[in-house]
């Protein structure tokens, strides 16, 4: 499987339309996103606070919370 940095520097190599190059440019942040999630998984956070609480923290979640301002 290719990382999605490797796809578009194989890309990169032909030439594109302006068009062209935003499709190119989504479909790469969409196969890095999907590496992220993937590679996170499903993890046990515990609680920060003065409780003992654990919740399951799934790779969607990790993404949103880290590259969604």
């Amino acid at each position: 499987m290719k990382t999605a940095v490797e796809w578009v520097l194989e890309k990169l190599t032909e030439t594109y339309t302006n068009d062209e190059w935003k499709a190119i440019i989504s479909q790469a942040k969409e196969m890095e996103k999907q590496q992220i999630i993937e590679a996170h998984g499903n993890k046990l956070r515990k609680s920060r606070g003065t409780s003992n609480c654990e919740v399951w923290v799934g790779g969607i979640d990790y993404y949103n919370e880290t590259f969604k301002s």
